[in-house]
């Protein structure tokens, strides 16, 4: 009997670690997004108002 129990706690703490690698994965894509966007963002607009051309005299 007691081996029954250490397997359903073993089922149990696998699930944890399964549900826990997918927040792990969904922050990693949130601090992406997050994080990436925003300097990519910055970089459109600064190509768009012509920051780097090189300026003419």
């Amino acid at each position: 009997m007691k081996k029954k129990k250490s397997k359903k706690i073993q089922a149990k703490s696998n699930l944890k670690d399964q549900k826990l690698g997918q927040t792990k994965n969904s922050a990693k894509l949130v601090l992406f997004v997050f994080g990436i966007g925003p300097i990519v963002g910055i970089i459109i607009f600064l190509y768009t108002k012509g920051f780097f051309n090189s300026p003419t005299m």
